[in-house]
Parts: C-alpha cells; sequence; structure tokens
C-alpha cells in the first residue's frame, strides 16, 4: 500500500503509516540536494539497524517526512528485539545508538529501544506517542518494518 498524499499543511495525515524502506525513499529522497544527503543519512542507518539482525521497527517522523524542502537532519525510533545486546554490536553499530554521536555523525536524532524497557505503556501506545508534535498536535508517522 503506498504511502498517503501529504495534508495541507504539508505532512502526512495523523497515523503510522507503514512502508518500506524503498517506498520512503521514493516519496522523500528527491526534490532538493538536502533531500538526497538526508536520504544517504536514513539508507545508511536503515542498514545498519538492519545488519543487527534484531531490528523490528524503524520509526521515521519530524521533518523528513513533510515538503519541507530542506530537513534539517533524519528523526527515527529503532525498535529492537528484546535480546537485542549493544555490548555484542559492532563500533558503528555503538555509535549509531549513542545519541550525541549520531546528531553529529550522522546528522540525525535517533532513539531506540526494546520492548522489555517498556513499563507505563505498550510497545503499540510507545508507537503511537510519536505522532504527538511538540505543541500536542498530532501527526502522521511512517513505521518500516523489517
Amino acid at each position: 500500500m503506498p504511502l498517503p498524499n501529504l495534508n495541507h499543511e504539508g505532512e502526512l495525515p495523523e497515523g503510522i503509516h507503514p512502508a518500506t524502506i524503498d517506498e520512503v525513499v521514493a516519496q522523500f529522497g528527491s526534490g532538493t540536494e538536502q533531500r538526497v544527503v538526508v536520504t544517504e543519512r536514513l539508507k545508511h542507518i536503515y542498514q545498519l539497524a538492519k545488519e543487527t539482525g534484531h531490528l523490528q521497527r524503524l520509526l521515521i517522523f519530524g521533518s523528513y517526512i513533510t515538503a519541507k524542502p530542506k530537513p534539517n537532519d533524519i528523526d527515527v525510533v529503532i525498535i529492537f528485539d528484546d535480546d537485542f545486546d549493544i555490548a555484542a554490536c559492532t563500533e558503528d553499530i555503538e555509535r549509531l545508538l549513542t545519541h550525541q554521536q549520531t546528531e553529529n555523525e550522522f546528522g540525525a536524532s535517533i532513539f531506540w529501544i526494546r520492548p522489555s524497557l517498556l513499563f507505563l505503556e505498550t510497545l503499540e501506545e510507545f508507537v503511537e506517542g510519536w505522532q504527538v508534535k511538540r505543541d500536542g498536535t498530532r501527526r502522521g508517522i511512517i513505521e518500516v518494518r523489517k
């Protein structure tokens, strides 16, 4: 199922929209040089997360999945399987999952979690929470499954 069209505000309609990484790239990966650069970052992040063998979902939100011609960075939440162990990862993946390094090195804001670390909400409630913007309104987000 293709991603929906952007609304009059240049955003995805509210909801969690499933997509493949190729569908995300096709819809948001061109138009300006900045979009091309940020798309390459996203593809690299996705590939590293996938290489762990423990990727469940990758949530994408923020300016990249809007009509904004020059998104600043890529904003993602990586959901790993419960048996994911960062200590067993390569140095590249450790750097990817260290928040300050990801902003400097990958040009991204990356958050990650294992479902067993949640204790006040279900995984679905956690995912739904990423639809809420700073001003309290809701937006659409993209969910890439492995």
